[in-house]
């Protein structure tokens, strides 16, 4: 038997991960989405109801208001746009001159009730970064339901008749995530330079869509990831596999050394992940953040070091994954 302990990953570090100075607030506005992928790490689906309260909404709005060196608001979700406080938030960003990055399933816009988003996004020089795990049909339906990738390719049809991918200020990315492993035949993204080009090649030839960027991320081992990975008895090997790749050249562009991540309660983590594993962020003398306590302190700097745990191996193998693809 193959022996599967794990170095934990504070061990393999030089010295502690620290925070740098917090220019991105990433933003999970609830669980509720009209999709359940394969691979989600927030468990999200159409019978989630948990969601942003007015309350949390206006202090972040604050929040946004009120500090400038924040550069990024970064919505995220399940379906962003299907959440309580989606569109208030966007427009208090971008009043404050901000980048606002929308993490987009693109089917929403055909759900009823959503078919504006398209537009709304353009009017607001949103950023749309959408999930297409992969450019083959197939791939992308067994990982996020039948007849999704048809409704996907009609939707950045639309958003590029609206000038994304065209337009310098109406950025159009795509992010591809690997198939879920099913035996200990593991890999890790391909290349990014060369599988966006790949990306590009095929989808301009076969639906004259162009976009901007691709973001390669790695299926961290939380949320449905984890759950297929326990049940196919995978789980200790997969994350064995990502500390055999460990990069430290990854560390230093890590994405929670400059973020915040807030959940729909207005609790403050590291990142997405940690949220969803429930490992808030700490101050130095230990204590729990919320939005509440950010706007009492006057600061957005009160956490020193990040929390980690075994599944960032998954954000430093090979060359490193993040919201924004790889890091080197």
């Amino acid at each position: 038997m193959l022996n599967t302990t794990i170095t934990p990953f504070k061990s393999k570090l030089n010295s502690p991960l620290t925070k740098k100075r917090i220019t991105v607030l990433q933003i999970n506005l609830g669980k509720r989405c009209n999709l359940a992928c394969t691979h989600c790490h927030v468990e999200a689906g159409p019978k989630r109801t948990e969601e942003l309260s007015p309350e949390i909404c206006q202090q972040l709005i604050e929040l946004i208001n009120r500090f400038p060196e924040i550069k990024i608001v970064d919505l995220t979700g399940g379906a962003p746009e299907i959440n309580y406080g989606f569109k208030p938030l966007v427009e208090a960003a971008r009043r404050m001159d901000k980048q606002v990055i929308v993490r987009s399933n693109l089917t929403i816009y055909f759900e009823d009730g959503f078919g504006d988003l398209p537009e709304y996004f353009t009017q607001h020089h949103v950023r749309v970064v959408a999930s297409l795990p992969c450019y083959l049909a197939d791939n992308v339906d067994k990982m996020r339901g039948n007849g999704v990738f048809n409704s996907s390719i009609q939707a950045l049809q639309w958003l590029n008749k609206l000038g994304y991918g065209k337009e310098s200020d109406l950025i159009l990315d795509l992010v591809y995530n690997p198939q879920l492993p099913t035996s200990q035949k593991f890999s890790l993204a391909p290349e990014q330079s060369n599988l966006e080009r790949n990306y590009k090649i095929f989808l301009q030839e076969h639906f004259g869509i162009i976009f901007n960027n691709l973001f390669t991320i790695t299926n961290l081992p939380v949320g449905r990831t984890k759950i297929h990975l326990e049940r196919k008895k995978l789980y200790a090997n997969y994350l064995q596999f990502l500390e055999l790749h460990f990069n430290s050249g990854t560390v230093e562009h890590l994405m929670c050394r400059d973020e915040l991540s807030i959940d729909y309660t207005g609790n403050v983590y590291d990142c997405d992940f940690n949220q969803m594993m429930n490992l808030p962020a700490r101050t130095n003398n230990g204590e729990t953040l919320t939005v509440a306590k950010l706007l009492e302190a006057g600061s957005l700097d009160l956490i020193n070091e990040v929390q980690t745990a075994s599944y960032c191996y998954g954000c430093t193998a090979g060359c490193g994954s993040s919201c924004g693809g790889a890091l080197v």
